[in-house]
């Protein structure tokens, strides 16, 4: 084999062997050193009965120098049990068999001993006399294959072992000889270097890949060890991992609803959703049941620019599409041009919305009175200005997340539809104290108001001033998210301006105190409220929740008090007998709900040996991170209870 200069890094177990002379050309000498003198030692008995022992100068010679000779043996005995793991000191004589006398005596018997090859190759010209050797020798297992055996046995008795993760582990990697020292008696030749190919021949470089031919006479390069079906380049498995004592259990949530049988619309609503594609011949399928149609596509956003044309008529005067994802802007251009006698228009996630689609709306739909649109991302400023130029009677604008949407057409927009009653602009990112200023020109009835989840929250002076000049004729308000508003918002602009609210958003308010807005119910002119979202103020308490409900209790729909958690058991309870024609009420991550909280809302209090009190009308409970509800949580027909979160309810 050819090699080259060039050598790669080698450990530093390796400079240690080399350093104390131990290469893999020795150690192949010592092997082949020992497989001579197992022969020797097999033919030494019969040689010894034959010949007949004569004294004479080999003999003194052989007497004199016996005590080096087994001083060398030892050494060279000692490195080999260093080196491949055989015990030296057990190889001469099987088990149960007694030691041969030793030919390095005082009476100077035995029979010459040829020279072995280490010491021809030193030029050593002393004769040594070693004692036969019995054929059949028992090697001794090492620590590493005994403590294997052991392990091995107590897995068949089923004992376990502390040491069950290293039973699989072979010979100590640092000491144990390579595969190639055994076969070919060569180490692999240094990364980079070149070598010939042991199979086709041809001339390759060395890399950490390299691997060693089947009949160990030389290596193979990358092409053809993947042809003898060994992947050079594959990488080992991972070792499995173990598992935990203790698997952790993944969270149920459980929710208890009554499962009705459908009715006979249902199915067949059903049934056309799921045949939405092939109905074509079906032709026009009129207005009734066409929102539960749309709806039901929406869930599975079924609706495209071919199956919408079954909702399309000229004589359309109203169109809801909740999930207009896949109707892009030439589907709405067709969607303007097939209902141009609509007056009230809802488009749900309507991101396909831009300046072209949306000014055939604003020359097409002349007739339209009410707008409700949902991610209106693409329109422009020009565009929504250009759109509230061409509809002056315009009554009812709402639109949630449009970021361009800027002052100009705010001002546009009082300016040209004063007549609007119903006005949401929500998640508007450049609303600003001048948005708030420009609605108070509003005075014309305005009912509807929604200004929630802004950039920027607007200053409460603005809010209390918009307030004064519209919350007279409110009846919804929603300022969610307007972090600066404070007691005094509640106290100077709700309670002092507003009279006919039916329903109240007063969601992710910080400022707020519960004192505050008990103070602010306690005292409130206002008719009872229908609805009141007051979710994720998490400083609210048993004083707010008990001021609501003397109230508004007894009209009250809808209640969210979401993150109240640390209402008192005592206020929750009042809901099952206050609000009697509640039907939807969220309660979730508030710590003193429990099984019989909710059994008061559901049966009433026992009073007197009867159930008395109770929400008769529930329809939802949501009960999302309320960990003291169970499985036993108690049932009712028509309610439904969303959000149990017990492990051990299945």
């Amino acid at each position: 084999m050819s090699r080259n200069n060039v050598r790669g890094p080698t450990s530093a177990l390796t400079e240690f062997l080399r350093a104390s002379g131990i290469t893999p050309t020795t150690i192949a000498r010592r092997v082949a050193t020992q497989d001579r003198d197992q022969q020797q030692a097999a033919a030494g008995p019969s040689r010894a009965g034959s010949a007949t022992a004569s004294p004479g100068p080999s003999t003194s010679a052989n007497a004199r120098n016996g005590n080096g000779r087994s001083a060398r043996a030892r050494r060279r005995s000692s490195l080999r049990n260093s080196t491949t793991g055989y015990a030296s000191d057990e190889l001469d004589e099987p088990e149960g068999q007694a030691a041969q006398p030793d030919n390095d005596n005082a009476e100077g018997e035995g029979e010459p001993m040829e020279v072995d090859g280490e010491a021809e190759a030193e030029g050593a010209e002393e004769e040594e006399q070693e004692a036969p050797k019995p054929a059949a020798k028992k090697r001794k297992l090492s620590k590493a294959a005994e403590a294997k055996l052991k392990s091995k046995e107590k897995k068949k008795r089923g004992i376990k072992d502390d040491d069950d993760d290293y039973d699989d582990e072979e010979e100590d990697a640092y000491t144990a000889l390579s595969k190639s020292m055994w076969t070919n008696g060569a180490a692999k030749p240094p990364v980079g270097s070149f070598e010939n190919c042991a199979v086709c021949g041809k001339q390759f470089t060395v890399t950490k890949y390299t691997m060693a031919s089947s009949n160990g006479q030389g290596f193979m390069c990358h092409q053809c060890a993947k042809q003898s079906g060994n992947d050079p380049f594959k990488k080992p498995a991972a070792p499995k991992k173990r598992k935990a004592p203790a698997e952790r259990e993944k969270r149920n949530v459980t929710n208890f609803e009554e499962r009705r049988f459908p009715t006979l619309v249902s199915l067949c609503i059903q049934l056309i959703t799921k045949h939405i594609d092939d109905i074509d011949a079906l032709g026009d399928i009129g207005a009734m049941n066409v929102e539960a149609i749309g709806k039901a596509l929406s869930k599975n956003r079924s609706l495209t620019p071919e199956n919408a044309h079954l909702f399309y008529s000229p004589t359309n005067l109203t169109l809801t599409f909740y999930d207009a994802t896949n109707l892009a802007s030439p589907a709405l251009e067709t969607l303007a041009y097939h209902n141009a006698n609509l007056t009230s228009l809802r488009l749900d996630y309507c991101g396909h919305l831009d300046d072209a689609s949306f000014k055939v709306f604003c020359t097409s739909l002349l007739s339209l009175q009410r707008i409700e649109l949902l991610g209106p991302f693409l329109v422009r400023a020009p565009l929504w200005q250009q759109f509230f130029k061409s509809h002056p009677k315009l009554t009812g604008f709402l639109i949630t997340q449009s970021p361009r949407f800027d002052l100009d057409c705010v001002k546009s927009l009082v300016k040209h539809c004063p007549g609007v009653v119903e006005l949401r602009l929500s998640q508007i990112g450049l609303m600003s104290d001048g948005f708030l200023g420009e609605i108070a020109r509003l005075k014309r009835g305005l009912r509807y108001l929604d200004v929630s989840e802004p950039g920027k929250s607007c200053s409460e002076g603005m809010v209390i001033r918009l307030l004064k000049a519209v919350g007279a004729g409110l009846e919804h308000l929603n300022v969610s998210k307007h972090d600066e508003l404070t007691d005094e918002f509640l106290k100077k602009g709700l309670a002092a301006h507003t009279k006919a609210l039916q329903s109240l958003v007063l969601s992710h308010l910080p400022e707020l105190t519960d004192e505050g807005l008990a103070a602010f119910f306690n005292g409130w002119k206002n008719t009872p409220l229908y609805t009141l979202d007051a979710s994720r103020n998490e400083v609210m308490g048993g004083a707010a929740l008990e001021s609501i409900l003397n109230h508004s209790g007894a009209k009250l729909e809808q209640l969210n008090i979401n993150g109240w958690k640390d209402v008192s058991e005592e206020a929750l309870k009042k809901v099952g007998a206050v609000a009697a024609q509640l039907k939807k009420i969220d309660v979730g991550f508030c710590r003193a709900v429990d099984d019989f909280v909710v059994q008061e809302w559901l049966e009433g209090k026992m009073k007197r040996g009867q159930r008395v009190g109770g929400c008769s009308m529930l329809e939802e409970v949501k009960v999302f991170g309320c960990n003291r509800i169970t499985a036993s949580c108690p049932k009712k027909k028509g309610a439904s209870i969303l959000g149990v979160e017990s492990h051990s309810a299945r």
